[in-house]
């Protein structure tokens, strides 16, 4: 797959130390996609990136109601909601992007999840399925019209920011070996990674390995 420089986008969700080995939400082995991202980072002229950027108490967090443990599931205006360990708190060390990053050839950065009342995901919405983050406009401004995403963890942020896309209009591609997920189990031996890539397969999403791509002449 042959990288075009004026349409082709890289992006970047989530890869910070709040959800690496030591973290507080850490996707296993996440840490080790580091490396691979910044060799991708010096194949595209363009890149964004996504951060966790949540105010204290948010209410994602499992702290924030009594009583409840982290991944109990609580029911919110925005819907069903996974509450988590505290993580991605605004200002603190491991919310940064990860350090090793080279941000050089970074654009913009999108901090979601700072309503303290609503949790995002997605690169391009908030968890109320409603409430854009300005990603999609800035995209469309700049001329991009594939997207190719990596990050953390496969089965959350980065899976719904590819599904957002690819609703959107986008072509996605999604970069396997620069990604890590949680493959939280769901029904005979299948995990969360399983179901994402049936539902992104159907939307159209590809799925590669970073040795599969060119860059153009």
């Amino acid at each position: 797959m042959q990288i075009n420089p004026a349409t082709d986008i890289l992006g970047l969700v989530d890869i910070q130390p709040t959800f690496m080995p030591g973290g507080e939400l850490a996707v296993a082995r996440g840490d080790e996609i580091v490396p691979g991202v910044n060799r991708l980072l010096t194949r595209f002229d363009h890149a964004f990136m996504t951060q966790d950027w949540h105010p204290p108490g948010h209410v994602s967090f499992a702290s924030a109601h009594p009583g409840r443990q982290p991944y109990d599931t609580i029911d919110l205006p925005s819907g069903r909601q996974v509450l988590w360990p505290d993580h991605g708190v605004a200002g603190t060390p491991t919310a940064a992007i990860h350090p090793v990053i080279d941000q050089a050839r970074v654009e913009v950065i999108i901090r979601k999840g700072f309503h303290p009342a609503l949790d995002s995901y997605s690169a391009f919405f908030e968890n109320d399925r409603a409430t854009p983050t300005g990603l999609e406009g800035w995209l469309r401004q700049r001329g991009f019209s594939r997207l190719f995403l990596c990050g953390l963890a496969t089965d959350f942020c980065v899976a719904w920011s590819a599904e957002d896309a690819a609703r959107l209009g986008f072509t996605v591609v999604m970069i396997e070996d620069a990604c890590r997920g949680i493959g939280l189990p769901t029904t005979e031996g299948r995990t969360t990674i399983d179901e994402v890539r049936d539902r992104l397969t159907a939307l159209g999403v590809t799925f590669i390995d970073s040795t599969g791509l060119q860059n153009a002449a």
